[in-house]
């Protein structure tokens, strides 16, 4: 199986036990995982140990200070970004994933900033809930299912 290339990225991301979740998943499916920041947490390992366990001295990880350092930095086109939002206009289930994409995730109080996303409103993606009675889901959980689902393709074989 090739090494993937796809990148999970969290812009300011707020929770220590939300990024060692999604870093174990990184770990797991041989992605980086890129943080922007400010982080709301330190980095050391202490912080973020409990949900990344042993796994996170495993992770790929890339900082930058901010959105414009990462896009100047990367140079992602447009089809390469994937942002998720509650309120996304289409479900993750949609889009056919680019196997160098970046899917990228906002920060636990307030999602993504909406100046990031102004003019790419066609690429912000929504995780479908069959109840009214949850407003939104647990940051590392979306980021999970969302990476399984774009990954698809490549974790069939």
């Amino acid at each position: 199986m090739p090494t993937p290339r796809m990148k999970i990225v969290l812009v300011t991301p707020e929770i220590p036990w939300n990024t060692g979740a999604i870093g174990r998943t990184c770990v797991a499916l041989n992605l980086e995982l890129i943080l922007i920041k400010p982080l709301g947490f330190s980095l050391d390992e202490k912080s973020v140990r409990r949900a990344g366990t042993d796994y996170w001295k495993h992770v790929n990880l890339t900082l930058y200070d901010d959105w414009v350092a990462f896009i100047e930095a990367r140079k992602p086109t447009r089809d390469q970004l994937y942002f998720f939002e509650e309120h996304g206009a289409q479900s993750l289930y949609e889009p056919d994933y680019d196997p160098d994409g970046y899917l990228v995730f906002g920060c636990e109080s307030a999602g993504l900033p909406k100046s990031l996303l102004d003019g790419l409103e066609d690429r912000v993606f929504h995780l479908p809930m069959l109840s009214d009675k949850v407003r939104s889901l647990n940051l590392a959980n979306v980021a999970t299912a969302v990476i399984f689902q774009a990954m698809k393709p490549q974790l069939r074989g």
